[in-house]
């Protein structure tokens, strides 16, 4: 059983072995969370020429060597040789965050199924089990939670930093956060009216 985690990894160092498909999607992940990436990999995909060129990330035209990974922060192993990826499990070192994509006994982390909407995000993970089964359950909440709930997400983080500023009595603020976080206060739609009306409210009391 995993141990569930969101990882700040902004400016951390991570290397990609590997440059087909597989790595190119795992390349997009780190770049919505701001690694810094370099891939290794004698060819890569047209898609990662295109971050390369517009200095996306670093790449190194070669095969895989041990110190290829030396003060990485992640390691991913994305290639369809395991005699490949079987040398860089060998090769990382114990503090390494590792991920062998065809191999999840090898790695010490995997990475789920996500789903983005603004501030929110759902992981879903089978513990590398069915990954198709974790990319239908990821596509089922893309039906549930649309691009409007990241819009709603993010005005509850702007009225928390608000009311956390502004507002110094507990029990007002604990109302505040209950009645804004209400599922019909959502569908209404009219957030940042119903919000200052709630506020002249909360307070009058």
């Amino acid at each position: 059983m995993g141990y569930p985690v969101m990882l700040n990894i902004a400016n951390q160092h991570v290397v990609v072995i590997g440059g087909g498909k597989v790595a190119e999607r795992k390349i997009h992940g780190l770049l919505e969370a701001k690694a810094k990436i370099t891939v290794v990999a004698p060819t890569i995909t047209t898609g990662i020429q295109q971050l390369v060129a517009i200095g996306e990330l670093i790449w190194r035209q070669k095969t895989f060597s041990p110190d290829d990974i030396v003060g990485a922060f992640i390691v991913i192993a994305a290639t369809n040789d395991r005699d490949v990826n079987e040398a860089v499990a060998n090769a990382a070192q114990p503090y390494q965050l590792l991920n062998i994509v065809d191999d999840p006994e090898r790695s010490n982390f995997h990475v789920p199924a996500v789903v983005r909407r603004g501030r929110l995000t759902i992981a879903i993970s089978t513990g590398g089990a069915s990954p198709t089964i974790a990319q239908q359950i990821r596509r089922h909440l893309e039906g549930l939670y649309d691009d409007d709930y990241g819009r709603y997400i993010d005005f509850l983080y702007e009225c928390r930093q608000w009311i956390l500023q502004n507002v110094h009595d507990e029990q007002k603020r604990k109302k505040l956060f209950k009645t804004i976080a209400d599922e019909s206060f959502r569908k209404r739609g009219n957030w940042e009216e119903e919000f200052e009306q709630l506020l002249e409210n909360v307070i009058k009391e």
